[in-house]
């Protein structure tokens, strides 16, 4: 098993709503893939002065876990998701760190 961590930065803040709704969108089109065993989302949790760092603060995280790397790459190819990331990036401007690793637990 693998997991594909995701630590989101969109540029400017996103309405709630807006947030849900493109966790929702990444979430749908991974679990459509059949190759997503599981898909988890949070948001960030702020905290006071965190705004002084001089780093960039996620907005939120995800962590999909797949059977192994070939899924993985399967997975990044999958129909619909460049379309779904290009549709949230034309409207909120983001940035994705992520990292392929073994599970955490």
């Amino acid at each position: 098993m693998i997991e594909h961590t995701m630590i989101v930065s969109f540029d400017q803040p996103i309405p709630d709503t807006e947030l849900d709704r493109y966790l929702s969108d990444i979430e749908q089109v991974m679990l459509d893939t059949g190759l997503a065993q599981t898909f988890a989302a949070r948001r960030h949790v702020p905290v006071l002065g965190e705004e002084a760092v001089a780093a960039p603060v996620a907005t939120a995280i995800v962590r999909i876990a797949l059977p192994g790397t070939e899924a993985l790459t399967k997975a990044f190819s999958a129909p619909g998701l460049h379309e779904v990331i290009e549709y949230w990036r034309s409207r909120h401007p983001y940035k994705v760190v992520w990292a392929n690793h073994e599970p955490l637990t």
